[in-house]
């Protein structure tokens, strides 16, 4: 038996004879699980595909795939791979990206991650104002919640983050605060609540009566361990009572809109997440008062050493806060 080569040695194999090509073929055979399908895909021959697949394999030391009769199948070796080979390509278009930027003369690239909250309450209307300022800055926006911006951070994948304060700041990075927040009661604007006899007064405070009220209608509910369902599943606990529950829960945006919008549901909702359907008048606010705040929505950023085109939108997003 052949003893494997150890990872040192894998490793300078790689860097000598690797080639991004190679990462493409693994990548397509494993999603597409056919070697006709991946050479149409990367417009290439079926024939060139096997032999880099099996220049790879010979490279690893692996076996990769599997051939079955309808196509081939990942090896564990390989799904051991993909996620690293994924992390590699979205690198490979970062670079494409930033050359490309600054081959148009432009100040450069820009890496963001945003939490869904800051997309709605912050970066909708902030880049397009961004843009219209400095049209010389390509921005290239992703979304991301909690523990996966941290490790975006820790693995250096982005230059800045729009999102609430981390409970464990990243070293050498800084926190700036640009919109403050709070739970709101969100509805559609014909809601019983809103018209009609039963709705509610103004100004209403969260106490027994207000909470009898609310729950006498269904509510639409955002998964456990989401900080607004923490907040609903808590004012059940303190009032003793349970509303009806929409049997169905999403963080996903599009579905948690059109239910709102076509349901007489209730939902309780970070205010800025819902802000681009108030301002558009598809959704209303419930009358109440004393709402729970929540933590600010902000700026992570590096403490030094940011680029040209980071610097120019940290400064313009800074120079917002609170508008």
């Amino acid at each position: 038996m052949t003893t494997p080569p150890p990872a040192t040695a894998l490793f300078n194999r790689l860097l000598a004879r690797g080639k991004f090509r190679h990462v493409q073929v693994l990548l397509q055979l494993a999603e597409l699980g056919s070697v006709q399908r991946t050479a149409d895909a990367i417009g290439t021959t079926q024939s060139a595909v096997t032999q880099t697949l099996a220049y790879l394999e010979r490279l690893l030391d692996v076996r990769l795939f599997e051939r079955h009769a309808r196509g081939v199948r990942p090896t564990p070796a390989c799904a051991d791979l993909l996620p690293v080979a994924r992390q590699l390509m979205l690198g490979m278009a970062d670079v494409a990206g930033a050359v490309d930027a600054r081959r148009r003369q432009g100040l450069g690239f820009v890496r963001v991650l945003a939490s869904v909250s800051a997309i709605h309450g912050v970066l909708v209307d902030a880049l397009p104002a961004f843009a219209q300022a400095q049209p010389a800055v390509r921005v290239q926006l992703a979304e991301a919640e909690g523990e996966d911006q941290l490790l975006a951070i820790a693995r250096g994948e982005v230059d800045l983050v729009v999102c609430r304060r981390p409970g464990a700041m990243p070293q050498g990075w800084e926190f700036h605060a640009l919109r403050e927040d709070r739970f709101a009661v969100v509805c559609r604007a014909d809601h019983p609540l809103l018209v009609g006899p039963g709705r509610m007064p103004a100004g209403g405070e969260p106490a027994e009566e207000t909470w009898a009220a609310l729950a006498a209608h269904p509510w639409l509910l955002l998964p456990a361990g989401v900080a607004a369902r923490g907040h609903f599943d808590a004012l059940c606990e303190r009032f003793g009572r349970t509303p009806p529950i929409y049997p169905v829960s999403t963080r996903s945006l599009p579905l948690m809109g059109w239910l709102l919008r076509h349901q007489p549901l209730l939902a309780l909702l970070p205010l800025n997440l819902a802000r681009p359907w108030l301002v558009t008048g598809e959704l209303r606010e419930l009358p109440l008062s004393a709402v729970a705040a929540i933590e600010p929505i902000g700026l992570l950023q590096p403490q030094s050493g940011m680029g040209e085109a980071a610097t120019a939108l940290s400064g313009f997003l800074r120079g917002r806060a609170g508008d």
